[in-house]
């Protein structure tokens, strides 16, 4: 019986299991599209789905507790800033899983994690400003 088992280890640690899921939310929130296994994705849903309403409350508690769940405040910062009020009348459901196909190599189900009404051009943004300020320092 799976009794009191309320989640995927994923094979990892605790700790390293903290570490994935605050790097591929704070990923989630700075591209606002994402592809990763299907396991992975249906684990990172809820945990986005909260920081997205806490969020939306926008306190200072509020932000602390994003922030000590993100770890990078460039990621707190556009959760509160853009992303609380782009959700603002919206009752949950902020992200959507869809289905990818296979991985390759080793065949693992593989899913693309968004944010429902994304932005298209936050995808890859802070790569294409990075590249541009190199090429203008040159």
């Amino acid at each position: 019986m799976r009794h009191a088992r309320g989640y995927r280890r994923l094979n990892r640690t605790h700790e390293h299991r903290k570490a994935l899921f605050a790097n591929m939310a704070g990923s989630l929130i700075e591209h606002e599209q994402i592809k990763t296994t299907l396991p992975k994705a249906k684990e990172l849903r809820p945990i986005v789905e909260k920081l997205i309403t806490l969020a939306k409350r926008g306190d200072l508690h509020a932000r602390r507790q994003a922030a000590a769940q993100l770890k990078q405040d460039q990621h707190t910062a556009k959760l509160f800033e853009v992303l609380g009020a782009r959700y603002k009348d919206r009752q949950g459901g902020y992200v959507r899983i869809m289905k990818a196909g296979f991985r390759y190599g080793d065949m693992a189900p593989m899913a693309i994690i968004e944010l429902v009404d994304r932005d298209p051009s936050a995808k890859g943004a802070a790569d294409r400003t990075r590249i541009e300020a190199e090429s203008n320092a040159e």
